[in-house]
């Protein structure tokens, strides 16, 4: 009698070895050692497909990683981006937090290469399954909410931005507290689009407000952060008509007027205004 092939059983001692190789190549790339990332990283994907196959998780994943470090066009990233993820739903599930990241590195690149259509259905799909998987106020999930509202903003949907905008600050707000500087660049995000692209320079002040008190009591007056936030409230003031405010916060700031002499209040033209 024939007796069926038996299935091959993963070595644990090897798979050790090859969870280090992975790690270490993260590990280099985070410290923009390109070349060894590339090679601990190939180690562990030819031996993760020889010991477990193709389509486990632990390829797939390291596999995401060959793609991250190796040189390539934006295009050619992008297609191995998109049949990667596509093998990974298939075999993952759209749920599993290593598919998950695939999708967020594949939304991000094109966003970044102006696919804002792709972009959105791409981070839509990430950030549904990362709330299921990990909770809406998840740092990686607030990541992807992120590349969200700019592609939002990038397709000129300031409604759908403001959305997202609100979800990372709040998210912010319950994980980091609400003074800490990435809860109070969500703040600024959000005026930024009241005062841009919505002209409504009266809810933009507020934010703008509590974003400058934040940066003063967190990084001083004298740190960039803070002079920018300043700088964002003069603008604010300038583009509503209030000269006096105006006049208030170049008092307190003076580089304003050195680095914008235009915003100077006695010669700031206000024909425009209203």
């Amino acid at each position: 009698k024939k007796k069926g092939k038996k299935k091959k059983v993963a070595d644990p001692r090897k798979l050790e070895v090859l969870d280090a190789c992975h790690a270490l190549g993260k590990a280099c790339n985070q410290v923009r050692d390109g070349e060894d990332a590339r090679r601990y990283l190939k180690r562990a994907k030819e031996g993760y497909v020889e010991q477990l196959g193709p389509d486990s998780e632990k390829a797939l994943s390291v596999t995401l990683g060959v793609i991250i470090v190796t040189s390539m066009s934006v295009g050619e990233r992008i297609e191995k981006f998109r049949v990667l993820a596509e093998r990974m739903v298939a075999v993952l599930g759209e749920e599993n937090v290593v598919t998950l990241e695939t999708l967020n590195y594949l939304g991000n690149v094109l966003r970044e290469n102006g696919e804002l259509e792709e972009a959105r259905k791409v981070c839509e799909m990430c950030f549904v399954g990362r709330v299921t998987v990990l909770g809406e106020e998840h740092q990686e999930t607030l990541a992807t909410v992120t590349c969200l509202w700019v592609v939002y903003k990038n397709l000129g949907d300031y409604e759908k931005a403001l959305e997202f905008y609100e979800r990372v600050m709040k998210g912010s707000e319950k994980t980091l507290g609400k003074s800490h500087p990435s809860t109070l660049m969500a703040v600024v995000n959000i005026a930024n689009v009241y005062s841009e692209y919505l002209e409504d320079q009266g809810k933009a002040e507020g934010l703008y407000k509590r974003a400058l008190k934040g940066y003063e009591a967190q990084l001083g007056r004298d740190h960039v952060t803070t002079k920018q936030g300043a700088l964002n409230l003069a603008i604010c003031f300038a583009r509503a008509g209030e000269k006096l405010k105006l006049k208030k916060i170049t008092d307190e700031y003076p580089f304003i007027l050195i680095e914008v002499p235009d915003l100077n209040p006695d010669y700031y033209d206000w024909s425009d205004i209203g």
